[in-house]
């Protein structure tokens, strides 16, 4: 929702100088005569527990592929049967669990730790097991106060999709150097991955001449894949996902059409590639991702140097996302 002052406009340059209220004086609030209840922390690890299951099982997949020198699924989800056979072969999954979560984890550390600077109340974070192809649906935090000012919003919208993609790339990197190379890998491949600019731009560095579709891609770096992609989602400038976050602190006044136009931008994609998910994004950003949360202090102005790392949170979604993810066979 755009930001107004009355009169439908919203204040910018000179105009928004001499037009900013003056402060107000808060008295300070009584204190209360019952503790406010603390968040519990029982949820967020049994989330956490069930997602380092979910992704243990996925890992193992892609682990016993790469030594099979295949492509992973080839054999669907009978993976999962193996494991309830012999559970022991979680113990191959925890390259991909451990280096995706540790990705996911920094990512929502990063948002947690802006808004302890910020003296901004949020919760631990939540991780979501989804027992697919890649374990999980990511995590979350909550915030539970208001935001005080745009640097505050951008500060901590920024600060997630940083900290991850500062674990996801050197991970990546890693995983390319010691990745095997298999002629024609990927060509029975029921799923194949996408590859985003990063990856390209590192094979061509740390692998020149190797094709692509020849290399067998360490667990390492599936994870590393799974990082990148959740960057550049969280990073599409719409709504209050981490991107809509940093929109808004730029200008509130172009949230709300900005984001209708990259949800709808998403539809054209989604046709074009033939991958459905940005379909699915479309609507759920069409649906549920327009509004923002107002900030107290919605005159504070951005400085220059905010302004220069905008640019690179823009720089580093163009280095993470797929036009197409995920392409079935």
């Amino acid at each position: 929702m755009s930001e107004g002052n009355g009169d439908g406009r919203v204040p910018v340059g000179d105009d928004l100088e001499r037009r900013r209220p003056a402060p107000l004086v808060f008295a300070p609030a009584p204190e209360p005569d019952y503790a406010p209840p603390r968040d519990s922390s029982r949820t967020p690890l049994l989330l956490f527990a069930l997602t380092v299951l979910s992704t243990l099982a996925v890992g193992t997949e892609f682990a016993l592929a790469y030594a099979s020198n295949r492509a992973p699924f080839a054999n669907g989800f009978f993976f999962y049967w193996e494991i309830a056979r012999e559970p022991s072969l979680l113990l191959l999954g925890i390259p991909f669990s451990f280096t995706l979560l540790g990705i996911l984890l920094a990512h929502e550390l990063g948002h947690y730790y802006a808004c302890r600077y910020y003296g901004i109340a949020a919760t631990y974070p939540y991780f979501i097991p989804f027992p697919t192809i890649i374990g999980t649906m990511g995590a979350f935090i909550r915030i539970r106060s208001p935001i005080v000012n745009r640097r505050a919003l951008f500060d901590v919208g920024l600060a997630g999709p940083v900290v991850g993609f500062l674990f996801a790339a050197p991970a990546l990197a890693i995983a390319i150097v010691y990745s095997k190379v298999v002629p024609a890998a990927q060509v029975d491949a029921p799923l194949v991955f996408g590859e985003p600019l990063l990856s390209r731009m590192l094979m061509a560095v740390l692998r020149p001449g190797v094709a692509v579709e020849d290399l067998l891609l360490h667990p390492v770096g599936r994870a590393a894949w799974v990082g990148l992609f959740a960057t550049a989602l969280n990073l599409l400038p719409a709504g209050q996902l981490d991107g809509g976050h940093i929109v808004y602190a730029l200008s509130g006044r172009y949230h709300r059409r900005i984001s209708i136009a990259v949800a709808l931008s998403l539809i054209p994609l989604g046709l074009l590639m033939n991958w459905h998910g940005w379909l699915l994004w479309a609507g759920l950003l069409l649906v549920f991702g327009l509004r923002h949360p107002r900030l107290l202090d919605p005159w504070e102005p951005l400085d220059s140097s905010r302004r220069i790392w905008a640019a690179i949170a823009l720089l580093i979604f163009a280095l993470c996302f797929t036009p197409v993810p995920l392409a079935e066979r």
